[in-house]
């Protein structure tokens, strides 16, 4: 029998601060560890939701390869987990089962399941928020892991903003959602806001031809799954301020806004779920009140909790310090993490403001912030955003940030450096 997943806390930060000082940053590493694989747990439900729009249809092949991708997920569920499949217009239907419930995943469910998929034909429009609005209903009150992929090759244009936002909120904390868009005429803000509530992924699937292996991707992580709905528990002293607390890798996530009161001085950020070999870096900033040279004060315990009817269990736990020090050497010092991480942040909002600036004809600061996008990614090693920001700019001098725009850039390869601007590279730790 396998042993259970375990949790290790490890936090990175300069803990000398000079006197009068009142800013305390941290990246705090939570790893989780399993000795084997992961076994299937009580509750686990999978959602498969495929656009079965008009839109579908127009580009040759895109429904062919919705569909494969849909088969390969449905055999990818492990056996004995919940698994529905919608299919998504300007309504939401089951495909299977038929009517509105999860059904256990076997052989027999498995391959009625991919026979129906098979069956889809496209037609209608878009309504995403009447797609999360039946996953929502398929999942229920249920506990445990509760995972949905969610595609689409459109906008969300036949319900409005408000909406789609109000499904977006009623299905918060409810399940988690990996969202793909295929082809290059959906809008990212419209998945990365689902996927930013729901704890998800975005990504885009320019090529039909990828999707069955992205899917087998998405849902062989979900079945990795072994701990549900763990939250970052952060204590600070009387008097503090926490400035912001955000998931730096592998994805950038701001999870300041999503706090909820747990305790005197205590807040729970939701992680959603976790598997054995996975790690995550939480970047905390807390502002204290100043102390003299010679103090020392716990600005923060970080506890990885998880909370069911039998109560709240603590997983692992990590201490933020602050020793105030008139020696400039030590004070001045920046935590190598912090810097890291920091940076990777200002890197995602160049390439987000310099792609909006080129849609917007401001070329100027488009290629300002580009150019200081290519400065950051030289200067990180993030080899990958490196290669994505050569589809858009020609590259002059990426030590300085000097950079050309393309006349001609394909759309796939802007929607791509969008679409995975925040993904993050990871520091090397000491």
């Amino acid at each position: 029998m396998n042993a259970p997943i375990g949790f290790r806390i490890d936090t990175f930060q300069n803990e000398f601060l000079p006197a009068g000082g009142t800013r305390v940053n941290a990246v705090v590493t939570v790893t989780a560890t399993a000795s084997g694989p992961a076994a299937v747990v009580d509750g686990a439900a999978e959602v498969i939701i495929v656009d079965c729009s008009g839109s579908m249809d127009h580009t040759y092949g895109k429904l062919s390869a919705a569909k494969n991708a849909t088969a390969a997920a449905i055999s990818a569920v492990r056996d004995g987990v919940a698994f529905a499949v919608v299919a998504g217009t300007d309504t939401a239907r089951m495909v299977y089962p038929v009517t509105p419930a999860l059904i256990e995943a076997n052989a027999n469910h498995k391959q009625n399941a991919i026979k129906a998929v098979q069956g889809l034909r496209a037609g209608g429009g878009t309504a995403i928020g009447t797609w999360l609005q039946l996953a929502r209903k398929l999942f229920g009150d249920r506990a445990g892991l509760r995972h949905a992929i969610l595609l689409t090759d459109g906008r969300d244009e036949h319900e409005s903003a408000n909406q789609l936002d109000a499904e977006i909120r009623s299905s918060t904390g409810v399940f988690a959602c990996d969202c793909r868009g295929v082809g290059t005429d959906w809008e990212i803000a419209e998945l990365r806001k689902i996927s930013t509530a729901l704890l998800g992924t975005v990504d885009i699937v320019a090529d039909p031809a990828d999707l069955v292996a992205d899917f087998r991707a998405m849902t062989a992580a979900a079945m990795g799954k072994e701990v549900a709905d763990v939250a970052l528990r952060l204590w600070t002293p009387r008097g503090a301020t926490v400035k912001f607390v955000k998931q730096v890798a592998p994805e950038l996530a701001d999870l300041t806004g999503r706090r909820t009161e747990s305790g005197t001085q205590t807040g729970d950020y939701p992680t959603g779920s976790w598997g054995g070999a996975e790690s995550r870096d939480y970047h905390i900033c807390i502002e204290v009140a100043p102390g003299g040279v010679g103090d020392v004060m716990l600005a923060g315990r970080v506890s990885l909790v998880r909370t069911n009817a039998a109560g709240t269990e603590v997983l692992g736990q990590g201490l933020i310090k602050a020793v105030w020090t008139d020696d400039v050497v030590q004070s001045s010092k920046i935590s190598p993490e912090v810097a890291h991480y920091t940076g990777q942040a200002e890197l995602a909002g160049a390439i987000q403001e310099g792609l909006t600036a080129r849609r917007l004809g401001d070329l100027d600061t488009a290629t300002q912030r580009l150019g200081r996008a290519v400065q950051l990614a030289a200067e990180s090693g993030h080899e990958d955003t490196a290669k994505l920001l050569a589809g858009v700019v020609d590259v002059l001098d990426a030590r300085t940030g000097t950079v050309r725009l393309k006349s001609a850039v394909r759309k796939a390869d802007e929607m791509t450096l969008d679409t995975r601007s925040t993904k993050t590279s990871r520091v090397h730790k000491r």
